[in-house]
């Protein structure tokens, strides 16, 4: 036998045993619980490439973050102008900017309340959290709460937790947990960040 004819008998071996598997999947009907964590890059640009996705189909879609604040993403930008997703920017920078704990705390459960609500709508397909989980790091946010919060989201939908450090007993909830690693960084030889790529 050829090696081409070989190579399409494996392909063929392995494209039925990716359908018998895929056949024995069940829908859970309702909405995945997905978490972007980890020290590299892109925890935020993945969610927001889930949201065109979901765009894509015509779903409806909410934001809110964390602690992003008043900095201008060209992410928000799009969305705003274009009025495709319901967005509410909650937090009031980061920790280090603000250097007031209790107002970190108040805005993280403000945050977290305009979550909570809108994951239980029912008017909405898919709501991201944007870097909530810098607020359970600094322990603004309990994990119980946000559990509550998840647990009370109707069937139709899914959501998204971003930032490093998602707490053990979150991941265990999840559907589905990604870590990004750095491997390799460009702040590291003393470049700024790039608007179009890191904003």
């Amino acid at each position: 036998m050829s090696d081409a004819n070989d190579h399409k008998e494996k392909m063929k071996e392995v494209q039925t045993k990716h359908r018998e598997r895929v056949s024995q999947l069940q829908d859970p009907e309702q909405g995945l619980v997905l978490i972007h964590t980890g020290k590299g890059k892109g925890k935020s640009s993945s969610a927001f490439g889930v949201v065109v996705r979901a765009l894509g189909w015509g779903q409806k879609v909410a934001v809110v973050q964390f602690i992003k604040g008043k900095w201008k993403t060209g992410e928000r930008r799009f969305f705003e102008e274009h009025g495709l997703v319901t967005w509410h920017t909650m937090g009031e920078g980061f920790t280090w900017d603000t250097q007031d704990k209790e107002r970190d705390i108040a805005a993280a459960q403000a945050a977290f309340k305009k979550a909570a609500d809108l994951i239980a709508s029912g008017e909405y397909d898919l709501v991201v959290l944007d870097e909530i989980n810098i607020a359970l790091r600094y322990e603004y946010l309990s994990v119980e709460q946000v559990i509550e919060g998840l647990d009370a989201r109707t069937d139709k939908t899914g959501v998204i937790l971003t930032g490093r450090d998602a707490p053990e007993a979150l991941c265990d909830y999840a559907d589905l947990v990604t870590e990004m690693t750095e491997i390799k960084h460009p702040f590291k030889a003393g470049i700024k960040a790039q608007r179009g790529v890191d904003f």
